[in-house]
């Protein structure tokens, strides 16, 4: 057989996949037709008897295939931004599967990948389910930018500190004199999931269990907007236990946020704060200026980008890596109106 003879052949890889020689050619070209699990089992097999995939597209550098779950979400396009600068400099190409918020469609642009031959998967995403991430990393090396639910095995991994991003904000807010704060969440996904852990955690160590609410997650915005809503008409009324300050867990809720107090007459920073996560370009895009916790997003691209190029050079054991979330202070909060109605001290 080629590959204990000299250079691997598609016989080879054929006869260790168990399939025919025109399946191999099929994923060797790209083509589709074939069930995902059969098209990994090829491409592992060449893997293993050291088929040069790569080398059938003729060209120079390695390909990232970059899988975000919405392109739509300045957090992903910012991340993209990142892997695409590290990737140039190192001389490797990008390309790029919308998630479209959708994970069996994830699925699908993985599978696309895989057969495409791409030389390194970065998924921008905690959809894919781990198994798949695991079958995918069985052929080449896979990267996750995130918090995932589960660890996946032959996976390396970049994320935020969360829950200590989460605490920044809250004890921003509290030296700003705020004491009845508001957590709005979209989601219950690992990352948002641990900054909902971190802001209470931090509130309660702070003594303001009692005075402190979360909003969310809902099936879908309307819900959370009602409530919301009735959290707005409370400090438009000048309730003395209204809250003054809300933490959002992303910049899109805290841009939802403060559009919707802009329609109902509550005026951001003066008698509401509005702090975010993730420091996006959405934050400069609304007036008063966004207050975040920045995520280095591009950062965590670039960590990405070369943590798949070492697997490329050789390393085998996995990699897990953890950036710290720095607030980025801007005009949508300020001192509490609480503090700012008693006045001096005597």
């Amino acid at each position: 057989m080629g590959a204990r003879s000299g250079r691997a052949t598609l016989a080879d890889v054929a006869e260790t996949a168990g399939v025919s020689a025109s399946a191999v050619s099929m994923v060797m070209n790209g083509r589709a037709g074939l069930k995902p699990a059969t098209r990994l089992r090829i491409l592992a097999a060449a893997r293993s008897v050291g088929y040069p995939v790569r080398a059938r597209a003729g060209r120079g550098g390695p390909v990232l295939g970059v899988l975000p779950t919405d392109l739509g979400n300045p957090y992903h396009t910012d991340v993209i931004t990142g892997i695409e600068a590290h990737a140039e400099a190192s001389g490797a190409a990008v390309v790029i599967g919308h998630g479209r918020r959708d994970s069996a469609h994830l699925e699908r642009q993985l599978d696309r990948m895989l057969g495409f031959g791409v030389d390194g998967i970065i998924a921008v995403t905690t959809w894919l389910r781990p198994a798949a991430l695991e079958d995918a990393a069985t052929v080449l090396p896979v990267a996750v930018i995130g918090r995932m639910q589960d660890a996946a095995t032959g996976v390396d991994t970049v994320r935020g500190d969360d829950a200590a991003g989460a605490a920044q904000a809250v004890r921003h807010l509290v030296e700003l004199g705020h004491t009845r704060l508001v957590h709005v969440t979209m989601s219950n996904r690992p990352g948002p999931a641990a900054r909902r852990a971190g802001f209470l955690a931090e509130t309660a160590r702070l003594g303001l269990e009692d005075q402190t609410r979360v909003i969310g997650p809902a099936a879908d915005w309307s819900i959370m907007e009602e409530q919301i809503d009735a959290l707005l008409d409370r400090i438009r009324s000048g309730r003395p236990t209204a809250p003054t300050a809300v933490f959002a867990a992303n910049d899109i809720a805290a841009v939802r946020i403060m559009h919707r107090a802009a329609a109902l007459g509550v005026r951001v920073p003066e008698q509401l704060s509005v702090v975010g996560y993730d420091s996006s370009a959405a934050a400069l895009m609304i007036r008063p200026h966004l207050t975040s916790v920045n995520q280095p997003r591009e950062e965590m691209g670039r960590l990405a980008a070369g943590m798949i190029l070492e697997r490329l050079a050789g390393r085998t054991h996995d990699a897990d890596l953890v950036v710290r979330p720095v607030l980025r202070e801007r005009e949508s909060s300020a001192v509490s109106p609480a503090t700012v109605s008693a006045g001096p001290a005597s």
